[in-house]
């Protein structure tokens, strides 16, 4: 991998990362675009992946510092409601990271008509979301009298779709904002909701890919990438994740997901033409 790749790749995947396109998609596209070898290329996306994680928890500080002093404190309030919906919404994608990964990225694979197939799935739940009010009923009648903006079983069901985005090019962001509206959940509930959820199920994944590589039990592939491409692609995804967590927070509380649907139509339809 040449430094320039790395930035390309780190830029994409910070933010792809938070924007409901599938970042993992996008690395694989991109991956063929700018000619990157294979080889290493897990070292590259675990390192970039943790510059994602680490953006995340800079624009949420605030609020992740504030849950954990109230968790901590081990009384009934409103932040202890908040974390231990976050577990329940954790609990489908520990169920599949533990026991059916290998299944899962063995019967999906990772070719690019795979992501072709799973961005459309994507473009239709971001299409649904923009219109859940006006489609599912229960979403009219939700909104929202739970604690905190969102129930347990709403929390469970966005962390069902969250584990089904194991997909190559279903987005993991993008499948849980979309859920959380389709079920009734608030803008501005489901976009905190939505980065939060998905830092204990980021950082568990990396760290067990770092321990897989230091133990020597990691593939054969994860080798050969030089230190100064992962810094190089570190920082791009570092200084992009920064940006496209604050925007996409922004985007999902005042705007339509639509246009994010056409897009991924759009690379669907180029996917399935060009590949």
């Amino acid at each position: 991998m040449d430094w320039w790749q790395a930035i390309v790749l780190g830029f994409v995947q910070g933010l792809t990362e938070f924007l409901p396109v599938s970042s993992s998609g996008h690395l694989m596209i991109f991956k063929e675009l700018v000619g990157a070898d294979a080889e290493g290329f897990l070292d590259f996306t675990v390192t970039v992946h943790f510059a994602t994680v680490l953006s995340t928890l800079i624009v949420f500080w605030s609020a992740i510092r504030k849950l954990i002093v109230g968790f901590f404190k081990f009384r009934d309030s409103d932040e202890m409601d908040y974390a231990l919906k976050i577990f329940v919404s954790i609990i489908p994608v520990a169920i599949v990271g533990f026991v059916f990964k290998d299944v899962v990225e063995g019967l999906f694979g990772e070719n690019l008509t795979t992501v072709a197939i799973a961005l459309v799935i994507t473009s239709l739940l971001l299409l649904l979301s923009d219109y859940a009010a006006k489609v599912f009923t229960f979403a009219r009648e939700e909104k929202n009298h739970a604690r905190n903006g969102i129930s347990w079983w709403q929390a469970f069901v966005v962390g069902i779709a969250q584990a089904l985005a194991v997909m190559p090019g279903l987005s993991r962001s993008g499948s849980t904002i979309a859920t959380g509206l389709i079920c009734g959940v608030r803008r501005d509930v489901m976009a905190q909701f939505s980065f939060l959820m998905v830092l204990i199920p980021i950082i568990g994944e990396q760290s067990l890919d770092i321990l897989k590589s230091l133990t020597g039990h990691a593939d054969a592939a994860a080798g050969g990438v030089s230190l100064l491409c992962l810094a190089l692609g570190f920082a791009a995804a570092f200084a992009s994740g920064l940006f496209a967590c604050k925007a996409m927070v922004a985007l999902v509380r005042k705007a339509r997901l639509g246009w994010f649907s056409l897009y991924c139509l759009i690379v669907a339809a180029l996917i399935f033409i060009l590949a």
